[in-house]
C-alpha cells in the first residue's frame, strides 16, 4: 500500500519547478533546501537549466524526475535579469565576491553615457568566460584554473550570446559605510571555500584607502540567450566608460515562461 501511495504521487508532481533562489546559495544548495522543505521529493531526481553564481537570485528553473529526459530543450530558454552595476571597484569574479583587482575614482556617471555605453550590446556577440567559471577547460574549471594562479596556461573559451534588449532603468548613490555594511552581509551568507575572509580584507583594504565618499550604482534590465554572463556586462559596461565595475546585484526575473513569483 506504502508503494501504491508513493507511485499515484509522483503522478501529481510537477514536471518542472520554479524555485527561488537566494543570496548566497548554490543551486545545489536550493535543491537540498526544497527536498527538506518537500519531503515527498526527497527521492525524486531534481537537475537545473541554467545555474546561478552565489551572489544573483532568482528563478531557479528545474526538471524533475522524467522530465530530465528532456533536458537539451530546456537548457537554452532565454532569460531576463535585473542587474546593478557599481562603479569604482573592479575584482576578479566581476562581483562582489572577489578580491579588487582595480579601483580608481571616477567623474560623474550620467543617464545618456550609460546609454551610450550599453547602445552597441545589443545582437550576436562573442562573450569570453569568466575566470571564475565552471567552464572546463583541460580538464578543470576555469575557476581552478585561476585559483591556481594557471590562467597563462589555458586559452579561455568565448560563446555566442545575444542581447535581445537592454535598458538603464535609473542611477542612485550609495554611502561607503554602506557599501561595506552590504558587502560583508551578503558575504556572510555564503556557505563553502569562495575565499571569503581574504575578499572582506580586500574590500575592506579598498573602501578604507578610497577618498570617495559615495559610490554610483546604475540599474539595468536585460534580455538575452542562456549563457550570457551577466557579471561579464557589468565588468564590461564600465571598461566601456574608462572605470572599473562590476555587478553589485543580479536579480534573474524569467526563465522561458516562468517568472520570479517569491522570496522564500
Amino acid at each position: 500500500m506504502i508503494a501504491l501511495d508513493y507511485c499515484v504521487f509522483l503522478t501529481k508532481m510537477e514536471k518542472v519547478l520554479n524555485l527561488f533562489k537566494r543570496i548566497g546559495e548554490t543551486p545545489l544548495e536550493r535543491l537540498d533546501r526544497f527536498r527538506l522543505e518537500n519531503p515527498e521529493y526527497k527521492d525524486a531526481k531534481l537537475s537545473y537549466a541554467g545555474r546561478l553564481d552565489p551572489m544573483a537570485e532568482g528563478v531557479l528553473f528545474v526538471m524533475v524526475g522524467e522530465e530530465n529526459k528532456n533536458r537539451k530543450k530546456y537548457l537554452n530558454l532565454t532569460k531576463e535579469y535585473y542587474f546593478e552595476v557599481l562603479f569604482g571597484f573592479a575584482t576578479d569574479t566581476y562581483d562582489i565576491l572577489g578580491l579588487i583587482t582595480e579601483q580608481k575614482p571616477y567623474s560623474d556617471i550620467d543617464k545618456t553615457m550609460l546609454l551610450r555605453a550599453t547602445a552597441g550590446y545589443k545582437g550576436k556577440q562573442k562573450q569570453l568566460y569568466p575566470a571564475y567559471s565552471s567552464k572546463p577547460v583541460k580538464g578543470k574549471a576555469l575557476f581552478e584554473w585561476a585559483r591556481e594562479a594557471g590562467l597563462d596556461d589555458v586559452d579561455i573559451p568565448e560563446k555566442e550570446i545575444e542581447i535581445f534588449n537592454i535598458q538603464c532603468e535609473k542611477i542612485t548613490s550609495i554611502g561607503k559605510d554602506d557599501v561595506w555594511r552590504d558587502i560583508e552581509r551578503r558575504i556572510a551568507k555564503v556557505k563553502g571555500d569562495f575565499r571569503q575572509r581574504d575578499i572582506g580584507k580586500s574590500w575592506m583594504e579598498a573602501l578604507l584607502g578610497s577618498p570617495m565618499r559615495e559610490y554610483v550604482i546604475a540599474s539595468f534590465k536585460v534580455s538575452c540567450t542562456s549563457g550570457t554572463y551577466v557579471r561579464s556586462l557589468a565588468n564590461g559596461i564600465g571598461q566601456d566608460l574608462g572605470t572599473p565595475s562590476l555587478a553589485w546585484s543580479i536579480v534573474r526575473q524569467k526563465v522561458g515562461d516562468l517568472i520570479i513569483r517569491d522570496s522564500l
